[in-house]
């Protein structure tokens, strides 16, 4: 198996040959003419679909803040889970979790590499 460098600099030129593809792909759209006028078209309508989703947002105004609360309950418990989680497997402890259809869940942890430079 090739060492974590040569993996890495594999990874990093694949990213840079995306990185120019992607470029060539944005300026041939940039360069199409219907595809500007279809964007233009896009604009105005996700305008109007905006305007009629905030009406409706307003009748369901308690709903709404109903489900901020949900969602903000849901991230804290998360997080206390993850805690629990790492705490436990810190100690050596065996994770097991299932829900109420019995599936049974596992936990895993995914490595990020962060620029220091």
């Amino acid at each position: 198996m090739s060492n974590i460098q040569e993996t890495f600099d594999r990874i990093q030129k694949a990213k840079a040959e995306q990185k120019e593809l992607k470029a060539m792909y944005r300026d041939a759209l940039s360069n199409s003419a219907s595809y500007q006028k279809t964007l233009d078209e896009y604009s105005i309508l996700r305008d109007e679909k905006k305007k009629r989703e905030n009406d409706i947002k307003e009748e369901f105004k308690g709903e709404f803040d109903k489900l901020e609360v949900i969602k903000n309950e849901l991230m804290n418990d998360g997080q206390v889970l993850s805690d629990m989680i790492m705490a436990k497997v810190a100690k050596g402890e065996k994770i097991e979790i299932k829900d109420a259809y019995e599936t049974q869940y596992e936990p895993i942890f995914k490595v990020v590499l962060k620029k220091i430079s």
